[in-house]
């Protein structure tokens, strides 16, 4: 399938021929949707924990005698019941949030995602990205004639470049990425896809080697 290829001034240069296994491949939401879920469930952190009765400082004393007093019997002021006691059934730190999804459905579930981006005009091809020094003027200037203006943007870059790295790090709404880290999640997460000629043969080594 051939699609228009863009310099970085915004403007129309010529066209480039994309693998249509990987940009027009019918929608699949429930798939998608799916994939996410995983995809947050792995980045979630453990920071919540509370102490069971165990671990709460103090208590080793019973607060009363047994009987005789006319008061409920107690074994110690850490028990649950007690206000400053242990919590039962809150988080302890050691959940396993981590799930497993099958390495073809990712792909498939990304495949979508980029498809249906190019469907709404969403996606662009640049020929190159090229900036004298890495600074965020200089990045913004080039990025409001290809989207910032209307929106927020990934630039999926072929390798590491420092300079534009460094040069679209301090704008808001906008991230680069390596192609071959390219995921659904990321992909979703930003209105604009802009995607380097060159990227296009790493995400097909990446993702369309099987």
């Amino acid at each position: 399938m051939k699609v228009p290829l863009y310099n970085q001034k915004g403007e129309r240069v010529n066209e480039i021929l994309l693998p249509k296994e990987m940009f027009d491949v019918s929608v699949n939401f429930d798939l998608i949707h799916q994939v996410v879920l995983v995809q947050m469930a792995n980045q979630r952190k453990k920071i919540a924990k509370t102490k069971d009765r165990s671990e709460v400082r103090g208590g080793g004393k019973k607060p009363w005698r047994q009987k005789g007093t006319g008061r409920a019997r107690h074994g110690s002021i850490r028990s649950p019941i007690w206000k400053g006691g242990g919590v039962t059934f809150g988080p302890t730190g050691k959940e396993v949030f981590k799930k497993r999804i099958p390495k073809k459905m990712k792909r498939k579930a990304l495949f979508m995602a980029l498809s249906a981006k190019l469907k709404d005009n969403f996606l662009l091809i640049l020929d190159k990205l090229e900036i004298k020094e890495p600074k965020t003027k200089l990045m913004k200037e080039i990025l409001d004639k290809l989207f910032l203006k209307n929106g927020s943007g990934l630039i999926v870059l072929p390798k590491m470049d420092e300079k534009i790295i460094k040069a679209s790090r301090n704008i808001s709404k906008v991230a680069t990425i390596q192609a071959k880290d390219l995921n659904v999640l990321t992909v979703l997460n930003y209105k604009y896809i802009v995607i380097l000629q060159e990227s296009i043969d790493i995400l097909k080594n990446t993702f369309l080697k099987d």
